[in-house]
């Protein structure tokens, strides 16, 4: 006999955890975040306890380009040590101007330095500190020429130069245009004029100083054997006078020398009136030993 119920139909459904689909694939996500941020921070934590050259030889060490010739790794970038305190070891054969070390929480970084290095790079910024200041001098000297009319004509009888001693000031004649009279060591007034405003251009400096007096070629023979020897010599020397009585110290003045025409301005005419010159060089400053 047939039953007028309806059919009952039953429905499974299976419940399985939440977010399931996700899986793992957000802790690997997580790890790479982390690992970045790691090397992230070791990086900055390396640009900060290297000095620039230090950084130089561990670029030039990652560098596809540069082939090594060292059997081990005594010779490498951080000289045998590894970069970790612990375990740390190193060669007599290590540079000794790369040698890091990982600090641990709460310690200071350890880093060793070449004294030569130090040296060098200690003359390094003396040379530039020095030669900003000669350029300053250089050019508070032309411009007081030009600020005073009447020695405007002297500008093309000023030389500034540099020589392996220093910075070179030549005061040069011309034709028609001496800074002394012939065979004589007494300055003209144009000139006295023109060495106060070198001495007020370099009296601030700290460099001591070296005059030399120079002649032509042409003889000069006076009694008693004065000769272009004596007279460049006491024009170096009047020069030293000038100078000191503008307020240079006396203790600045290194040397006086008088070359006669010994070394000539203009080579190819020593009689070229140019090659009666008074050279002033400020010296270069030894480095400071305490420095080095």
């Amino acid at each position: 006999m047939a039953s007028n119920e309806p059919p009952i139909i039953i429905k499974k459904v299976k419940k399985g955890r939440p977010h399931a689909h996700y899986g793992g694939a957000w802790k690997v996500a997580y790890a790479d975040f982390v690992t970045a941020m790691m090397a992230f921070f070791l990086l900055l934590w390396l640009l900060n306890a290297t000095t620039e050259e230090q950084r130089k030889g561990i670029a030039d060490y990652f560098s596809p380009n540069l082939v090594s010739n060292s059997e081990s790794g005594a010779n490498g970038v951080l000289g045998g040590r590894t970069i970790m305190t612990d375990g740390a070891m190193r060669s007599d054969s290590a540079p000794p101007n790369l040698i890091m070390e990982m600090p641990q929480f709460g310690e200071m970084v350890e880093q060793e330095i070449d004294p030569d290095a130090l040296s060098e790079e200690a003359a390094r910024l003396l040379a530039e500190q020095e030669e900003t200041r000669f350029r300053d001098a250089e050019f508070a000297l032309r411009q007081a020429i030009q600020d005073v009319p009447e020695l405007n004509q002297l500008a093309e009888n000023l030389i500034i130069d540099r020589t392996p001693e220093g910075m070179r000031i030549q005061i040069v004649d011309r034709e028609r245009l001496s800074m002394f009279p012939l065979g004589s060591s007494e300055m003209l007034d144009h000139t006295k004029k023109l060495m106060t405003l070198v001495a007020e251009a370099i009296r601030r400096l700290p460099n001591k100083i070296a005059i030399t007096g120079h002649t032509d070629s042409r003889p000069y023979v006076h009694k008693g054997g004065f000769s272009n020897w004596e007279l460049s010599a006491e024009r170096a020397n009047a020069s030293r006078r000038a100078l000191i009585a503008t307020g240079l110290p006396e203790s600045r003045i290194a040397s006086v020398i008088g070359k006669a025409d010994e070394e000539p301005l203009i080579t190819e005419d020593p009689t070229s009136p140019r090659n009666r010159r008074i050279s002033i060089v400020l010296l270069h400053e030894a480095p400071d030993p305490v420095r080095q």
